[in-house]
């Protein structure tokens, strides 16, 4: 099997992430002695910087944080719907969707008060030594990645005519390798430093000051003011946001237990039923008692797998549901969800009823679209945007550890650069999370004041005995917990390097994803019975599966996942890292 890089090992400190000037920027501050938690930081507003189009600070992020010799927790970086999101309030505006760009999709930011709250509560470095290396390459400039220039050449027409105030950052579109700067993000990081700094010389009150200014300041301010103009959305139509001051002055991240599934010698933690983190438990609990890695009989046994937990998720998952993780991954209840995975591949959507509960669906749960931005092979995890900015696939994502072994795996997204026009006077635009909770009422997922949107963000921490072991992730929308798992299993299933994990292998592992569920970005499309495969996969593979029914679609060699990984051995305490050659973007780094 072709394998790309080594995997990463030393004693020190061990990062990996998307954007290769992000993880240089995480080492940097690992030498200078920061722990994991100021070197996540730092990575994460410099992947702000270098990867507009997959994320930006009005994003959310969902982390997993295991401190050295401490539980680990999720810390909750996923904003709520505002107080005037209500059902009525859209359906009145003649939709059935929430859209997929403009303020009427935007949550409340929830991304910059988690990592300064990560920084406050775990970090030891000061604001300012962390957001200098975002700062350098906002105001200096970075050499542009292929696909931002991509991406801001798809909605051109949309910046030039309706979203002025992108087009006067992003236009021209940048070329591969070009210099982007963005001056008023760079100025809006040294606003935030200057009242952090004027609050006191205590690092603690410096941040919890920037908490404020944040999200009662200067920037809640301009981003409610900006949330309150009516923006083209790709209703066609123009429409005002509902977020408010009152909104963002309430929002505070979260601190909370992770859910876990503990299978083969191996214990998952992942976020709750208001991520699709439980996803990844589901698969594993559906697993036979024997599974003989890279065959036919494994990956169609995994595709329909990822069905059955999609179909649960579709039906259960939520931020007000009223479903267990418990019951969902019983084992009286997976023997016989389990037993639907037959020998031929399913096109039908498929929720069980755990506790005798019967499933209840979006009316649009089957909806199949016919074409367009709908189109299977997503590209690298990179996003798959239309002329409107719609967006399909997403996301960052960085893991670090340091030598103290303090651990932490995130999934920063949101805010694109596609997603709503910039806020001129901060230098980002809006997210657009809101576009995941249906209009339909009395679902788990359905639109309401206060909650949170079922997000695709699923970071991931393993451990054995106890003890963390590996932490890992991926962009990618809907596939996140499709390639989370084949990376697992590659990575438990297959042998040891050098006496650790073989990181590098199981990310180059050829991959694969269905789209055989209603997708949860719009138009929320689901096209049944369909399998995207690497074409490394093999002819063999791709035979049999069609054999079995599978619509299969194989897509290029290097295309599927995005994965970042770092680990600690237990036993030697040696540190590993890996990442993703695909899109030749993700870098690991250590020593």
């Amino acid at each position: 099997m072709v394998q790309t890089r080594p995997t990463l090992q030393g004693t020190f400190g061990m990062v990996s992430s998307t954007h290769w000037l992000a993880s240089a920027a995480a080492m940097a501050v690992l030498e200078d002695d920061g722990n994991a938690y100021d070197a996540a930081v730092a990575a994460a507003f410099v992947l702000h910087v270098v990867e507009p189009h997959l994320n930006g600070p009005a994003g959310e992020v969902p982390m997993i944080i295991a401190p050295a010799g401490g539980a680990p927790k999720v810390l909750c970086g996923q904003g709520p719907a505002p107080a005037g999101a209500t059902i009525e309030h859209y359906t009145s505006l003649g939709l059935d969707l929430v859209p997929g760009t403009g303020p009427l999709a935007a949550a409340v930011p929830g991304a910059v008060d988690a990592w300064l709250l990560l920084l406050h509560d775990h970090g030891t470095k000061s604001l300012r030594d962390v957001l200098k290396y975002a700062i350098h390459y906002a105001a200096d400039g970075h050499p542009v990645v292929e696909r931002v220039g991509a991406a801001v050449e798809t909605v051109r027409e949309l910046f030039e005519t309706e979203w002025t105030t992108s087009a006067e950052v992003y236009l021209p579109a940048p070329t591969p390798g070009g210099l982007l700067k963005n001056p008023a993000l760079a100025d809006t990081w040294r606003r935030l430093i200057a009242e952090a700094e004027a609050a006191g010389s205590s690092r603690e009150a410096q941040i919890e000051a920037a908490r404020r200014a944040w999200r009662e300041g200067f920037v809640a301010e301009a981003i409610a003011a900006f949330a309150a103009k009516p923006t083209m959305d790709t209703s066609g139509e123009r429409h005002a946001g509902t977020l408010t001051g009152d909104d963002l002055a309430s929002f505070r991240a979260t601190y909370e237990d992770p859910v876990t599934f503990t299978w083969n010698g191996w214990t998952v933690a992942k976020p709750g039923l208001w991520s699709q983190g439980p996803v990844f438990l589901q698969q594993l609990a559906l697993l036979p008692d024997r599974l003989d890695y890279a065959t036919p009989d494994y990956y169609h046994t995994l595709i329909e797998g990822t069905k059955l937990a999609m179909a649960d998720r579709e039906a259960w998952y939520g931020d007000s549901t009223d479903m267990s993780v418990e019951a969902l991954l019983s084992p009286d209840y997976n023997e016989i969800r389990r037993k639907l995975i037959g020998d031929r591949a399913s096109a039908e959507l498929r929720p069980g009823s755990p506790e005798g509960r019967e499933p209840k669906l979006s009316r649009h749960a089957q909806y199949v679209a016919d074409g367009g931005v709908t189109a299977t092979a997503a590209g690298a995890g990179e996003p798959t945007v239309a002329k409107d900015g719609a967006t399909r696939g997403d996301t960052c994502h960085l893991d670090v550890v340091d030598r103290w072994g303090n651990m932490i795996a995130a999934t920063p997204s949101g805010g694109w650069l596609q997603s709503n026009p910039i806020v001129p006077e901060l230098g980002f635009p809006l997210g657009t999370r809101l576009q995941m909770m249906w209009l339909d009422p009395g679902l788990p997922n359905s639109l309401a004041p206060g909650k949170r949107p079922r997000t695709t963000l699923t970071p991931s921490l393993a451990l054995q005995n106890g003890v963390p072991v590996m932490a890992f992730g991926t962009p990618g929308g809907d596939q996140q917990d499709q390639w989370n798992v084949h990376f697992f299993l590659a990575t438990a299933l297959r042998e040891k390097v050098r006496g650790g994990l073989d990181l590098q292998g199981a990310i180059d592992a050829p991959n694969w994803h269905t789209d055989s569920f209603p997708g949860s970005f719009f138009p929320r499309a689901m096209m049944p019975g369909s399998v995207t495969v690497e074409s490394r996969i093999g002819a063999d593979v791709i035979a049999a599966l069609e054999s079995r029914g599978h619509v299969v679609t194989v897509a290029d060699p290097w295309s599927e996942g995005r994965l970042c990984a770092v680990a600690k051995d237990p036993e030697t305490g040696i540190l590993s890292a890996a990442a993703n050659p695909r899109g030749m973007q993700g870098y690991a780094a250590g020593r």
